[in-house]
């Protein structure tokens, strides 16, 4: 199979830093991507997490996963949404570690009711509270921004 020399050019406009902000903030599921070490893909897998313009984003993770190793080894991580509908958009976001500490049930109280219906949350907060182990906020301050609307020309 032969590959393109050239990558096609991207159609869509790049967002705003107040569209990119307000994006990233809606509850999108994100795409936690992090160095996975030498001869090995980038970790990407989907991850909930928080955010408000102008601030840091942080996700929940497990003390003991994969995800927290190797976020602790590279000190690093990016995120990625995106949406179809109206249009297909997108905001990738990567910066440094700027902080782990262990997780608040507050914490984990105000990222369910983020993604889950009002009536679930507070079932999934005792089930997880009770049976998924220590967990910890790793907040993220963004540095570097890579965003586009594919709809807009």
């Amino acid at each position: 199979m032969r590959m393109p020399t050239a990558l096609p050019k991207e159609t869509g406009m790049a967002l705003t830093r107040e569209e990119r902000e307000q994006f990233l903030s809606e509850p999108h599921i994100a795409a936690l991507a992090v160095d996975a070490g030498a001869g090995r893909a980038p970790l990407t897998v989907p991850i909930w997490y928080q955010y408000e313009p102008g601030g840091d984003i942080w996700i929940m993770t497990g003390r003991d996963s994969r995800k927290n190793e190797l976020i602790s080894a590279a000190g690093r991580f990016s995120l990625m949404v995106d949406r179809l509908e109206p249009t297909i958009r997108y905001v990738s976001v990567e910066g440094p570690v700027v902080d782990a500490s262990p997780a608040t049930l507050e914490q984990l109280r105000e990222i369910s009711a983020r993604y889950l219906p009002a009536e679930k949350v507070d079932g999934y907060v005792e089930a997880a509270w009770t049976n998924h182990g220590e967990q910890l906020v790793l907040r993220m301050r963004p540095e570097r921004w890579v965003s586009s609307d594919l709809g807009q020309v």
